[in-house]
């Protein structure tokens, strides 16, 4: 394939100010296509870009010669724009969260399957050295069966989530649309906003699947949720506890904290002060040397696998549909748990094949 073709669905602040660029800087692509509301900002975007065909309607883009599509809309419309690019055969590269629901996600999951196509959600950690790094060494079984995992992710983006202007986005092309950030009804908050980054990459590592979650979540003036606190229980019976807040005092680093104890060892990933450490049990291991800037984030590795998937090159495809399923099914478990104040299971039977006698010995109960 000489030229990958591409349509953007949602071009908006995110869009314009990463994706876009990225993507075109590659001889071998071609944005061939883009959506978005509001005809003036339709008409900026093209003239900034140069982008041969522009609508207001996702369809019309869909209508065109493409071989994939970037999902960048608003949340809450992830699921419809991904599932239509999916259904007309079209390679997909769906902004996080992939989804807002667990059936949702399912759903995706099973359409990638039978249209055989790739499918990314661009989680930049996992495409860095240090979360390479860090999978190479528990998939060689340096710290064993895993028994417990700890996430913790901190960001400064206290406005953001309440709506408001942020210090970040001063001079984008587009301002973020507060809607989508904010409403907690079509997704905005710091779960599918923030958190959903330290668990991709968490499951990336670690290829869990989650079983029973619980939560608490505080909210903004805004409702979106602020900060929050989850225990969850995996399929093959081991604990964790994940959570954080988006509270960190303005032009702060993102902190990504993820431990991972196993019967041999554990991991130890530091996304704000670059650490990568393995302890074992029989007294070896030590610092693994890792090529990461202090709490820095990078969304261009999986725009460039993205592409190269789609030429056919031998590349891995670090932040799947899988890996999106997964996460999905814990956000939205742990919306359902602050709401019901209770444990709730991520689902009645897509994990029925999981060694539920394992669950059940570790929890002491049946589950």
């Amino acid at each position: 394939m000489n030229q990958v073709k591409l349509g953007i669905i949602g071009a908006g602040w995110w869009a314009a100010e990463n994706h876009i660029p990225v993507l075109q800087a590659r001889p071998d692509v071609k944005v061939s296509a883009a959506c978005r509301l509001g005809k003036a900002e339709l008409s900026r975007l093209q003239d900034r870009f140069k982008i041969p065909f522009v609508s207001e309607d996702y369809r019309e883009v869909l209508n065109q010669e493409l071989d994939g599509v970037v999902v960048c809309s608003p949340h809450h419309l992830h699921y419809e724009h991904a599932r239509a690019a999916l259904g007309r055969g079209l390679h997909v590269l769906c902004e996080k969260p992939m989804v807002l629901h667990a059936p949702e996600a399912r759903d995706l999951s099973a359409r990638v399957q039978a249209a055989h196509r790739h499918f990314l959600i661009p989680y930049g950690w996992n495409y860095s050295d240090l979360a390479i790094k860090a999978k190479e060494n528990f998939d060689q079984g340096r710290i064993g069966s895993i028994e417990h995992v700890h996430c913790h992710m901190g960001s400064a983006h206290r406005d953001f989530f309440n709506g408001l202007p942020t210090w970040w986005s001063e001079n984008s092309f587009f301002k973020p649309q507060a809607s989508t950030w904010a409403d907690p009804a079509v997704g905005g908050g710091f779960l599918h906003g923030q958190l959903t980054h330290a668990l991709g990459l968490m499951f990336y590592v670690t290829g869990l699947a989650p079983h029973t979650v619980f939560a608490f979540i505080n909210t903004f003036k805004s409702g979106a949720d602020c900060s929050n606190a989850i225990s969850c229980r995996f399929t093959n019976g081991a604990t964790g506890s994940f959570g954080g807040a988006a509270t960190m005092p303005p032009r702060s680093t993102y902190q990504v904290d993820i431990r991972i104890f196993g019967t041999e060892g554990m991991l130890l990933m530091d996304i704000e002060r670059p650490r990568l450490e393995l302890r074992r049990n029989d007294g070896t291991g030590g610092m693994i040397p890792v090529n990461q800037a202090p709490g820095g984030y990078s969304c261009v590795e999986p725009l460039h696998a993205f592409v190269d998937l789609i030429q056919g090159k031998a590349v891995e495809n670090r932040s799947s549909v899988k890996i999106g399923t997964r996460v999905v099914e814990v956000l939205d478990a742990a919306s359902r748990s602050a709401n019901s104040q209770a444990v709730e299971r991520v689902s009645v039977d897509f994990y029925r094949r999981a060694d539920q006698e394992n669950v059940s010995k570790a929890s002491g109960s049946s589950l």
